[in-house]
């Protein structure tokens, strides 16, 4: 079992909640983000920020947003995707794993996905729920 540091999350979750700064964010978008330390197999995030990439799904206010996370680790299955960000880097997003964050949480913009792999992947989120 992986030793997981909550306790290190808990601080920085709080820095991230009392700061008043929020990014703009639009759909398409790839951002690093803190998703921190999370309960048993959900995605957590890496590093001193407890972050990782993500793509952003859907805004459903300036604050509010639909995201899945990425992973550099080869994965295969329905629940996974490849996305290129056009860096040479082979990733996937998580499709098992979107959830909808605070956009207190985004760190900084990476680049933005062009429309062809943003309605592919959307559309296999839509297969995913059916």
């Amino acid at each position: 079992m992986i030793k997981k540091d909550f306790n290190n999350w808990n601080q920085k979750k709080i820095l991230l909640n009392n700061n008043r700064d929020s990014f703009f964010y639009h759909e398409r978008e790839v951002w690093w983000c803190s998703l921190g330390v999370n309960v048993g197999f959900e995605q957590d995030g890496k590093g001193e920020d407890f972050s990782r990439p993500i793509l952003v799904i859907k805004g459903f206010s300036r604050n509010v947003l639909l995201c899945i996370p990425l992973t550099t680790k080869p994965k295969e299955g329905k629940y996974y995707l490849d996305i290129s960000l056009k860096d040479e880097i082979k990733r996937k997003v998580i499709l098992s794993q979107i959830r909808l964050i605070d956009s207190k949480r985004l760190k900084e913009k990476i680049c933005t996905i062009d429309k062809k792999q943003f309605r592919i992947i959307k559309q296999k989120i839509i297969h995913l729920i059916e």
